[in-house]
């Protein structure tokens, strides 16, 4: 599950508070965008900013660069987390589940084979 939030309130914030208190429409058309909806869905936290547009997001809401690095490995740090808390857990349930199959068939099987000589033998596994 990807984060977008520090970077959807940074921009959300920065275009509020310009100056020019820019429409989501008039930030996505002088980003090159036809109409609002990219801006809306980062301000939603839907998607990141493309890497290329981060300068020109940069001049346009004049954010200071290192915020917009800062908000961007935090969503990174948070995407992360998420990532291997959510592969962490699976991984455990698997295990614990593949454990309980384990002992389920040791406790209940008993092997019958044959051994070198031809004698059936059996042992429980």
């Amino acid at each position: 599950m990807r984060c977008f939030k520090n970077i959807a309130q940074l921009i959300r914030t920065k275009r509020l508070e310009h100056p020019k208190a820019y429409s989501q429409s008039e930030l996505s058309n002088l980003l090159g965008y036809k109409n609002g909806q990219f801006i809306s869905n980062v301000e939603r936290a839907l998607c990141n900013i493309p890497l290329k547009m981060l300068v020109k997001v940069s001049d346009v809401l004049d954010i200071d660069p290192q915020d917009l690095k800062t908000a961007i490995l935090k969503d990174h740090e948070e995407t992360l987390n998420n990532h291997l808390k959510i592969n962490q857990s699976a991984q455990v349930k698997e295990l614990h589940s593949n454990s309980k199959a384990t002992e389920s068939v040791s406790q209940s099987s008993s092997v019958a084979y044959n051994d070198q000589n031809g004698f059936k033998m059996s042992s429980n596994s």
